[in-house]
This record gives structure tokens, C-alpha cells and sequence, in this order.
């Protein structure tokens, strides 16, 4: 029988299975002995053991697609990441820690501004213009009153996404009002392992509707990424691709360096200053990261 793994925890891993249900499965020995550790998102061939308790062994990990690294997850189309437009006022640098994140990892992002009926036109078109440089494609919903939630449904359907998002930005109202049997498989999951309290702590995989799922990822607050260093950080913003051909120095940080393409563009409003600003506080703290060993000297 073939499903998906939609959660791993402490050595269980729940696989959902189309017009079955999620069994809750052990991984075979032969993984460990290959070193290879199931993750969730990937599509797996299992043997049923009990089919009244919904149990069973994993017995092959299909190919992945991909394998993110952070989160550690497998087979991801895209990342959705929802921030309030207001109440609480968008974090923009955590926003940028984390499409730096996805872009390293060669994932697309899509960014949702949720709570826009609490803001004007103004402040929207603002947000926008931060980035209209990025490659992201940027929406404006609203869990209460509806606006933008048929334009999400279209963004995600057939897809596999991570949803991230800083607390009280309104992520499970916009969830669960784009697929209301959301709230169902998770608790059928939290019946499972009787554990409610790490449901927060672990990636976990949500069947919406036919090749639709959504996987709600946990929090982040560090850049690091092992293997990342901080002369990678300039290819993780895309506005700088066209200006850095014009830099002086071959390796440019783009930060004190003269003839520098990338800061010429800055001064001419070519690339926002929010952007600017964050990548100069990023690359400071990757060059944090090399100093302490591997971990940050600070975290926003």
C-alpha cells in the first residue's frame, strides 16, 4: 500500500493513504542501516499489520523530489508564509530570514499579508513595493471576511505546501478557512499519539483534497544552515542578480566596498531599502555564525 508520511514523532510516523486513512507505522531496520531517516512529505510503500487499529511497517521510501534541510521535510512545491498586514504590525525581518531560507534551498515562496480588511489600499501597496523584486508572487486575504481566500485555494491546489508564519498572525483561521477538514485529520492524529502538546514542535503533513496538502511547519528564529555561508546570502536576494555584474570587486558583500553595483541600485531606489537593510543585518549575522562555532550570536 502506498501514502505519504504526514508526521514523525518519536519513532512513529503516520502515513496518510488515500480513501483509507493515516496508519501509524514503524519504519523497517534496513533504514537505520542506511542511514536514511523518513521524513515528512515523503511517499512511501508500507505493510499493513492491522487494519482495524490502522497499522503497519514502512517498507520503501519512494524517490523524493527534494529535501529541505530546514525545515527537515521532503517532496515541497512551495512555501506559503502568512504575516498579518496589522495586529501584529509584519515583521519584515523575520519575513526576509525566512525567504533567504527558502530561496538557499531552491524553494518558491508565496507571500500572504492575512488581516487586510484592518489596513487601507495604501499600506497594501506599500507592503507590495517591498517586494515586487523578490520573485514571490504577493497576496492580501482576510480569514474573516473572505477577501483573497479564492486566490489562495487556486495557489495550492495540487500542491504540496509549507505554511510558516510568527503566532497570532491569524495561520490556522486562514487555514482552516481555505479547508475546513483541516481540523479533523489533525485531530485524528492527535488521537493517535495522545500527545497534543508537540503537535506545534514537529512539521506535520495535512491531506486538503486530492494531490493538495499543507504542511504546517514549526517556528524559526536562527539563519543557520549548515553549509551556508555568508557570501551566499547576496544570491538568496534576487534584486541584486542584474547589479552585481557592475561591482568593482569580484566576491562584493555589498556593504563597504566602493563601485559597488548593488549599493548604486539601493541609492537609486532601485532595490527598497527594507530589503537593503535586512540583507546588511543578515550578513552580519551569518559572519556571527562562522565566529561562534555554528551558532548565532543573536536571533530576531
Amino acid at each position: 500500500m502506498q501514502g505519504k508520511i504526514v508526521k514523525g514523532i518519536s519513532g512513529f510516523y503516520y502515513v496518510h493513504v488515500v480513501e483509507s486513512g493515516i496508519y501509524e507505522c514503524k519504519a523497517k531496520g534496513i533504514f537505520r542501516q542506511q542511514k536514511i531517516k523518513p521524513l515528512v512529505g515523503d511517499d512511501v510503500c508500507m505493510e499493513v499489520i492491522d487494519e482495524t487499529a490502522k497499522t503497519g511497517n514502512i517498507v520503501q521510501i519512494l524517490p523524493r523530489k527534494n529535501e529541505l534541510i530546514r525545515p527537515a521535510v521532503s517532496n515541497i512545491d512551495q512555501a506559503l508564509l502568512i504575516f498579518a498586514a496589522a495586529k501584529p504590525k509584519p515583521h519584515l525581518n523575520l519575513l526576509d530570514r525566512f525567504l533567504v531560507l527558502m530561496e538557499y534551498q531552491k524553494v518558491p515562496v508565496i507571500i500572504c499579508f492575512n488581516k487586510c480588511d484592518l489596513v487601507t489600499g495604501a499600506k497594501m501597496a506599500e507592503l507590495s513595493e517591498v517586494y515586487k523584486g523578490c520573485g514571490c508572487k504577493v497576496l492580501f486575504s482576510s480569514a474573516k471576511s473572505g477577501e483573497g481566500i479564492d486566490d489562495l485555494r487556486a495557489q495550492i491546489e495540487g500542491k504540496t505546501t509549507a505554511v510558516a508564519g510568527p503566532s497570532g498572525v491569524g495561520k490556522s483561521s486562514l487555514v482552516n478557512v481555505v479547508s475546513p477538514d483541516v481540523q479533523m485529520e489533525t485531530g485524528e492524529i492527535s488521537k493517535k499519539i495522545e500527545r497534543g502538546k508537540h503537535t506545534t514542535r514537529h512539521s506535520q503533513l495535512i491531506h486538503v483534497d486530492g494531490k493538495t496538502y499543507l504542511m504546517d511547519t514549526p517556528g524559526f528564529s536562527s539563519l543557520y544552515i549548515p553549509g551556508m555561508e555568508k557570501e551566499d546570502l547576496g544570491r538568496c536576494y534576487p534584486e541584486f542578480a542584474e547589479c552585481e555584474p557592475l561591482c568593482r570587486f569580484q566576491g562584493c558583500a555589498h556593504i563597504n566596498e566602493p563601485d559597488c553595483g548593488v549599493k548604486q541600485a539601493f541609492a537609486e531606489g532601485k532595490i527598497h531599502p527594507v530589503r537593503y537593510e535586512n540583507y546588511c543585518t543578515l550578513y552580519e549575522e551569518l559572519k556571527s555564525v562562522k565566529k561562534f562555532g555554528g551558532k548565532t550570536s543573536k536571533s530576531t
